[in-house]
């Protein structure tokens, strides 16, 4: 099984450029054709928040013709930037959704990989939360299928990246869900956005990582004090290889050097 993963799209519609300078619609197409011309051609797609910009209808009915074009189903979870009713109604046909309720997650049983999609927006918010309901759910499903191997999707990563003007706010219900998943050890990836890097750790007693942007990347800054910037460095996609009970193993798929129009020279930090 191979799995695609894309993240931070932050698709505009109308042609408008984010930060007045990242063609978000060019570069969601081109993402879609490399992950099309993919040998062997991924089994699924993981669209992992900030799917949109502003959240609006006609940005989610864009998205939704560029996923449509895809080989494989795709399965999405909202961000930060993303509108959940907004988001449910341009899926809802598809049949992954939830129908009611607050949130949007869900799980995928078709494939030899378990797939559970976490919903980690608190509206308004920056930073995500896993609230007492959320992870209630959650560990309904993992005692479901305590033996079968699984990947847990979210958008906003429950560890610190070490990135910190991402990591503050934390991600609320981190510590409960790092001693959840520490008792279920079905869980061999969880598979994050947010941080427009590729970042890899072990945590809770698995792997967690997060995937790059198909259409810019944050600067990198270690260093106490850094403020973000968003940097035109080349895109990519993550993907996760299962094979005979071994991985996911992951990679990085470059798309191409940065699918950006340069309107203005500089974009203050």
């Amino acid at each position: 099984m191979l799995i695609a993963q894309i993240s931070d799209l932050h698709l505009r519609a109308g042609g408008a450029l984010t930060f007045e300078r990242f063609d978000t619609a060019d570069a969601l197409g081109r993402a879609i054709d490399h992950i099309n011309g993919l040998d062997p051609l991924p089994d699924v797609t993981l669209a992992t928040g900030d799917l949109t910009d502003d959240g609006r209808p006609e940005e989610y009915q864009a998205l939704r013709a560029a996923l449509d074009r895809l080989r494989m189903p795709a399965y999405v979870i909202p961000g930060n930037h993303d509108d959940r009713a907004n988001l449910r109604q341009a899926f809802a046909d598809c049949g992954y959704l939830p129908v009611d309720g607050e949130f949007l997650h869900y799980t995928v049983e078709t494939w030899p990989l378990r797939l559970i999609g976490l919903d980690t927006v608190i509206p308004g918010e920056i930073g995500g939360g896993l609230c007492s309901e959320r992870l209630a759910w959650l560990v309904d499903r993992l005692a479901e299928q305590p033996d079968r191997p699984t990947l847990i999707f979210m958008h906003h990563p429950p560890f610190p990246t070490g990135i910190r003007y991402m990591d503050a706010p934390p991600l609320e219900g981190a510590a409960e869900l790092e001693a959840l998943i520490r008792r279920h050890a079905q869980v061999r990836q969880i598979v994050c956005g947010h941080i427009h890097r590729t970042i890899a750790v072990n945590w809770a007693g698995t792997v967690a990582a997060v995937g790059p942007s198909p259409v810019f990347q944050m600067n990198l800054t270690l260093a106490p004090g850094g403020r973000f910037k968003p940097v035109a460095e080349v895109c990519a996609i993550a993907l996760y290889l299962w094979e005979n009970g071994i991985g996911p193993i992951g990679h990085t798929s470059i798309v191409r050097e940065p699918p950006a129009r340069a309107v203005k020279a500089a974009v203050p930090a």
